[in-house]
């Protein structure tokens, strides 16, 4: 129906989380009819990003620089390490504005059906990173990986190793969000808040 580099943009766009046939043909419609500036802003911006953009050498998140301007800085906390599933999460993090030490991106998760092990999601190099004793070294691990059975697993793998290096290591809390009623909250996060109640 489109002409082949039509057809080729449409199918790019696909890669996008969520993006289905139909709302790749409108993207693709709108940035060749209606703002071929932006598209070929969008066309630069990636290619840039996607030549620069690596992992930080230290935390792996991603950044154009060796090491990322949140290990560089020497106002955090660098005692304090939390350990993360994606650089997404280390965003989400900064933004509620109340954690000050650095961060470890795992890119994924534990699971042995996929063929991912501790090497592919960087464990060795976190490991490397709890044995370190310059400046005091991590004096507490924060485990921040998603509530899922996998997120679970290897938050359970994490803190076996952490601890046996000597290593302090929390979990942060799962339950009920504020605001929430708890009629509506599901009964595996209810489970959880229970699980995780604390003294008042």
């Amino acid at each position: 129906m489109f002409s082949p580099l039509i057809e080729d943009l449409i199918r790019a766009l696909r890669c996008l989380p969520g993006v289905g046939p139909k709302s790749a043909q409108r993207m693709a419609m709108y940035l060749l009819e209606k703002d071929r500036d932006a598209a070929g802003l969008l066309a630069s911006s990636l290619q840039q990003a996607v030549e620069k953009v690596g992992r930080c050498n230290r935390c792996r998140t991603l950044t154009e620089q060796d090491i990322c301007s949140l290990c560089n800085n020497t106002r955090r906390d660098h005692t304090l390490l939390c350990v993360v599933e994606t650089p997404a999460d280390v965003l989400a993090i900064e933004q509620a504005g109340n954690y000050h030490g650095l961060y470890f991106v795992l890119h994924g998760h534990l699971s042995p059906i996929d063929g991912v092990g501790p090497a592919d999601i960087g464990l060795d190099l976190l490991g490397e990173r709890l044995g370190e004793k310059e400046d005091g070294g991590i004096s507490e691990l924060i485990i921040a990986t998603n509530p899922t059975v996998e997120g679970e697993a290897t938050a359970q793998f994490i803190a076996e190793r952490a601890r046996a290096k000597g290593v302090s290591v929390s979990r942060i809390a799962h339950g009920v969000p504020i605001g929430g009623e708890l009629e509506y909250i599901d009964g595996g996060t209810l489970a959880h808040a229970f699980n995780s109640r604390t003294v008042l």
